[in-house]
């Protein structure tokens, strides 16, 4: 194995790429609804309105995109790190619809 292959196909990129892609499915859907106020306030509303939990799920679809396209080129480890990053937005989700 070279050093390249390693680069791209292990846990922590795909660990990275997870959070990255509901993170930039979040801002999408800021930009595209409601860019006439701010982000902070986008989210502030978000929570006060306990839409910020759907949200992510539905942002956390996206990730299902990635593993799929990243388990096709046989990345598993990368794979991988997509589905733990998911398993931590669902934490994330848990908390936000129960306890905020």
């Amino acid at each position: 194995m070279n050093m390249e292959t390693n680069w791209k196909d292990n846990i922590f990129l795909g660990f990275l790429l997870g959070l990255l892609g509901p993170t930039i499915g979040i801002i999408g859907f800021y930009l595209v609804n409601y860019n006439a106020s701010s982000l902070a306030d986008f989210i502030d509303l978000s929570v006060k309105q306990k839409l910020l939990s759907p949200l992510l799920s539905l942002c956390c679809v996206i990730n299902l995109g990635l593993f799929y396209l990243f388990i096709q080129y046989d990345k598993y480890p990368t794979g991988r790190g997509i589905i733990l990053a998911t398993f931590l937005y669902g934490l994330v989700i848990v908390l936000f619809k129960f306890f905020i």
